[in-house]
């Protein structure tokens, strides 16, 4: 399967959750997670400001870290418990802190959850028709535009005829 990055903005949303519902003890292992999380995602930030001193040692120290507290054990708050197992698998695949290792993956998926923002309004608005047939042409084609948009074309319509025609781009135009 492709490597993915686990969404870091959906994981605090969550350990915040957990967090408000816990006092004394409990709460503690879910801050520490949510904390060490931040340091991670300041310094990816700095990283891309150059900014990041001794990046590869922050790194392996903060890895080291998330390691430590995420490591296999039993503890006595359930909630804690599924964050552990959870977040402690994501982890272990290597899709919690992928973007510090490959600083060119995104900590977050807000960037996609942004670009996908129109599909959402138009479907919320009834731009489509409202059979699953519909919702999968319509998500389709959203996602043909979105990629063109990404690629940079200097016409959508051109870059649309030419794929329907099965043209090849002209040289220098996605």
């Amino acid at each position: 399967g492709v490597a993915q990055q686990k969404c870091l903005a959906h994981i605090q949303r969550n350990l915040t959750d957990v967090i408000e519902t816990k006092r004394g003890r409990a709460a503690q292992f879910g801050q520490t997670l949510k904390g060490l999380l931040r340091d991670s995602l300041d310094l990816w930030k700095a990283h891309h400001r150059g900014e990041a001193r001794d990046y590869v040692q922050q790194v392996e120290r903060l890895d080291d870290q998330v390691t430590h507290h995420l490591r296999d054990r039993i503890l006595k708050d359930d909630d804690n418990q599924r964050l552990l197992d959870g977040i402690g698998l994501h982890h272990d695949r290597g899709n919690l802190l992928r973007f510090l290792q490959q600083p060119h993956v995104e900590p977050t998926n807000n960037r996609a959850e942004r670009a996908l923002r129109f599909v959402v309004i138009a479907r919320a608005s009834g731009q489509y028709p409202k059979n699953d047939q519909g919702a999968e042409a319509y998500s389709a084609f959203a996602s043909v535009i979105r990629t063109t948009i990404k690629k940079g074309a200097s016409s959508i319509v051109e870059h649309l005829t030419r794929m329907f025609r099965n043209d090849q781009p002209q040289s220098g135009s996605p």
